[in-house]
């Protein structure tokens, strides 16, 4: 229902960047057992962030390309290490798509970075809203149960352990970058055209890399993304045959009911569920959300470039592996 809710109102009114309301309700409900006072508290600072990076680039930041390259790099790096703590997943999440897109916004048009920033912030508030008035009408006592089982919390680290933890963090977080970065240069330097979109699918994907155990994840977003891409074709294809607002509804509906059984009763499995839902909304929304009159064109040129991009994320992430692995064993 908080799914459905969030679709309806942003692909109704269709604010800037009003898509990504439904991808952070299902994060919510797929990571969060119910809102509490550090949701709330994490979305404030994710929205100063955001006013913030906003702001600065409607000042002139974009007119030293090096310097604001410096920046992104710095506060996608912070990104990294702060999605590995999972009490920070919603700020890292605001953070990088807001890095990402706000200050290549302002490159291209400058005028509409701060226009695009508001939409961000509307999206997140819009989201915990949503999740608090889902928790509120239709409570679940045994959430917190099934959320532990999925998300179980790992005991306070301390001395040696802790800053063995603090420097695998870190690793973790220049492995994702030394990844994602090249790829976001190229769109920075050439600003290829639909490039906002691939950046906040690149953005949303490379923080998986953040995490240990990259092979496996690396097929696990494989997985996932081909999945609901392939998910997300047939959604718009049903849709260009009934271009019928309420049609749409239903049929999102039903997708969202059927990945939140599959989350619900198969919690050792919601990971990949909510990956694959997450990739569907993303793809989808972005497109009908647009006004762009060749949708057809747009549609599907842009899912050849998340394709691109997820393809490169996913084979440079496992020769990172391959040679760390190979590293290890001779050092052995």
């Amino acid at each position: 229902m908080g799914v459905v809710l969030a679709m309806l109102l942003a692909y109704g009114i269709n604010w800037t960047f009003a898509y990504v309301m439904p991808v952070f309700v299902a994060k919510f409900f797929a990571d969060r057992p119910e809102p509490t006072k550090e949701t709330f508290d994490e979305l404030f600072l994710a929205m100063v962030v955001t006013v913030l990076i906003a702001m600065a680039v409607s000042n002139g930041v974009t007119q030293y390309p090096l310097i604001l390259l410096l920046l992104v790099g710095l506060l996608m790096f912070w990104a990294y290490y702060l999605f590995q703590n999972p009490k920070w997943n919603f700020f890292s999440t605001i953070l990088m798509i807001t890095v990402l897109l706000v200050p290549y916004m302002g490159v291209i048009h400058p005028a509409a970075a701060l226009m695009l920033g508001k939409g961000l912030m509307i999206s997140g508030c819009g989201a915990v809203l949503i999740f608090w008035l889902m928790h509120s009408l239709l409570p679940d006592l045994d959430s917190l149960a099934m959320w532990s089982a999925v998300n179980p919390e790992q005991g306070a680290a301390s001395g040696d352990t802790e800053r063995t933890y603090e420097a695998e963090r870190v690793r973790n977080a220049l492995k994702a970058l030394a990844i994602s970065f090249p790829v976001i240069a190229y769109f920075y330097y050439f600003q290829i055209n639909g490039a906002l979109l691939t950046m906040a699918f690149i953005g949303i994907l490379s923080l998986q890399l953040s995490c240990p155990k990259s092979i496996k994840l690396s097929l696990f977003l494989l997985l996932t993304n081909l999945v609901g891409g392939i998910l997300a074709v047939i959604a718009y294809e049903l849709l260009v045959t009934v271009p019928w607002f309420p049609f749409l509804l239903a049929m999102m509906a039903l997708f969202s009911l059927l990945f939140g059984q599959k989350i619900c009763t198969e919690p050792g499995k919601a990971p990949i569920y909510a990956g694959i839902f997450s990739a569907m909304l993303v793809v989808f929304g972005a497109v009908i959300s647009g006004s762009d009159k060749a949708i057809d064109v747009s549609f599907y040129t842009r899912i050849g470039q998340i394709s691109m991009a997820g393809i490169y994320l996913i084979f440079v992430a496992l020769l990172v592996d391959l040679h760390c692995g190979a590293t290890s064993k001779a050092d052995i």
